[in-house]
C-alpha cells in the first residue's frame, strides 16, 4: 500500500475530474478494467481472516509520512498478502484532528455495505500488546501524488474512470473524509481507483467534503436504502450513534445538493450509469 501524505487533494482538481463527463461519455467502446490490484474482491472473509492471523516477520519499516507513525510489516511468505500496514492510532486528537484506527475499519466495512470495492481490507489486530488497524498492503499501485496529479485515462477507460471518481467523491461525502489528499487516492495499471487512510473520517460534521456535479446512479440508490439500523448493524462495532446519525444527516445534505443539480441541469444530465 502506498503511504499517505498530508497534502490536500484540491477541490478545484476534484471539480475538474467530473466536469467534462459529456465529453468522456462520447468516447468509443468504453470498457471496464479487470481486477488488477483489487485481488480481495469476492474473497473478503479469506483476506480478513488472513490479516488477523498471518504470521508476522521481523521485517518492519516505519513509513516516513504522517503524524501517527504507521508501519509496514512483512508477513511470512505463502499467503495472499505479502505485508500489512499497521496503524495503532488510539482514539484521540493529533495535531488538531480527531483520529482513530477504528475509523479505518469502519471505512472498509462501509465500502463493503455499498459494494464499492475501493477500500482494501482493514481488520482489528493486536500486535505487541497494542490494538490497531492492520490493512492489506497494496502492490502495483501509484498515488495521484506519485503521478503528479489526477491522471487522465485512455479513451476506452475514460467513462469507467470518471464513474469511479464520482463514486469516490460520494463515498467521501458520506463518511466525512477530512483528508482526501493526493497520496490517498491510488490507481493500478488497469485503471482501478483505490482509497486509503480514513483515520480522520466519521466526524459528526454535517458538511460535505466534495462538491458533486454528476451522480453515480446505482451507488446513490444503495446510499438511499441505508437507514440507522442497517448502519448500526454494519458499523456499530466501530462507530457510535452520533457518528452513524451524522452519516445520514450528510446524506440528507447530499439529497439537497443533488436536487439542485437536477433542477438546474435535468436528471438525464446529472445521473450516470455504471458499465455492466
Amino acid at each position: 500500500m502506498q503511504p499517505h501524505c498530508r497534502r490536500w487533494l484540491p477541490v478545484v482538481l476534484l471539480l475538474a475530474l467530473g466536469a467534462s463527463f459529456a465529453r468522456v461519455a462520447a468516447q468509443p467502446n468504453p470498457v471496464k478494467p479487470g481486477t488488477g490490484a483489487r485481488i480481495w474482491v469476492g474473497r473478503y472473509q479469506e483476506f480478513e481472516d488472513y490479516l488477523k492471523n498471518a504470521e508476522l516477520t521481523n521485517n518492519t519499516e516505519k513509513l516516513p509520512v504522517g503524524v501517527t507513525a504507521p508501519k509496514k510489516i512483512e508477513l511470512a511468505p505463502g499467503g495472499p498478502v505479502a505485508a500489512i500496514t499497521w496503524k495503532p492510532i488510539q482514539p484521540g486528537r493529533y495535531r488538531g484532528f480527531w483520529e482513530s484506527y477504528k475509523n479505518e475499519i469502519a471505512a472498509y466495512e462501509f465500502d463493503k455495505l455499498l459494494h464499492l470495492d475501493m477500500v482494501p481490507p482493514y481488520v482489528e489486530r493486536r500486535i505487541n500488546g497494542d490494538l490497531g488497524a492492520a490493512a492489506m498492503w497494496l502492490e502495483g499501485v501509484k498515488s495521484f501524488k506519485d503521478l503528479g496529479g489526477p491522471p487522465t485515462a485512455p479513451p476506452q477507460l475514460a467513462y469507467n474512470w470518471s464513474v469511479q471518481l464520482m463514486k469516490a467523491k460520494m463515498y467521501d461525502n458520506m463518511i466525512a473524509n477530512t483528508d482526501p489528499n493526493l497520496g490517498n487516492w491510488l490507481k493500478d495499471d488497469e485503471w482501478n481507483l483505490m482509497l486509503i487512510d480514513h483515520s480522520r473520517s466519521f466526524t459528526t460534521t454535517k458538511n460535505l467534503t466534495h462538491k458533486m456535479d454528476h451522480i453515480a446512479r446505482q451507488l446513490w440508490t444503495k446510499m438511499l436504502a441505508l437507514d440507522e439500523p442497517a448502519l448500526t448493524k454494519g458499523l456499530g462495532t466501530w462507530l457510535g450513534k452520533n457518528e452513524i446519525r451524522a452519516m445520514l444527516q450528510r446524506r440528507d445534505r447530499m439529497k439537497e445538493e443533488i436536487a439542485k443539480l437536477v433542477a438546474k441541469d435535468g436528471e438525464v444530465a446529472v445521473f450516470v450509469d455504471e458499465l455492466k
